[in-house]
């Protein structure tokens, strides 16, 4: 899966908002109900490096192989960053962004995921 791809999927989940932070940050945010589960690194030398949050269980499997690493800043709470995001199977990179937006999903109030839902069009894509 190449960064247009990831994009596209990232902005397809249900209720899932995108928004670019210029300098500093210099990051492309991917949010549900304003809850982060992904983000683009916009600048460079990390220009295109993918950082979303993992299930603990994960989390030191996912940061031994090689290109993927704890994320700067938020690595303690298990997030993670993937170098080239085209080195990782396109099933394994959607599974493990569904695991991030459902981690943000399942924080939501229930207003707001009825609010989500009944503004969202019916993508075919599962919610919790």
């Amino acid at each position: 899966m190449d960064v247009a791809a990831l994009k596209r999927h990232c902005r397809s989940l249900p209720g899932s908002a995108e928004q670019l932070y210029a300098d500093p940050a210099n990051i492309l945010v991917y949010s549900v109900g304003g809850k982060r589960f992904a983000y683009f690194k916009t600048s460079e030398p990390e220009r295109w490096r993918f950082s979303f949050k993992v299930a603990p269980e994960r989390f030191l499997e996912l940061t031994d192989q090689p290109g993927i690493k704890p994320a700067r800043w938020l690595g303690i709470h298990r997030w993670i960053t993937v170098v080239d995001v085209a080195s990782v199977p396109t099933a394994e990179l959607k599974a493990l962004v569904g695991w991030s937006y459902g981690y943000a999903w399942d924080r939501l109030t229930r207003r707001q995921r009825a609010a989500i839902l009944d503004d969202a069009p019916d993508t075919g894509v599962p919610v919790r």
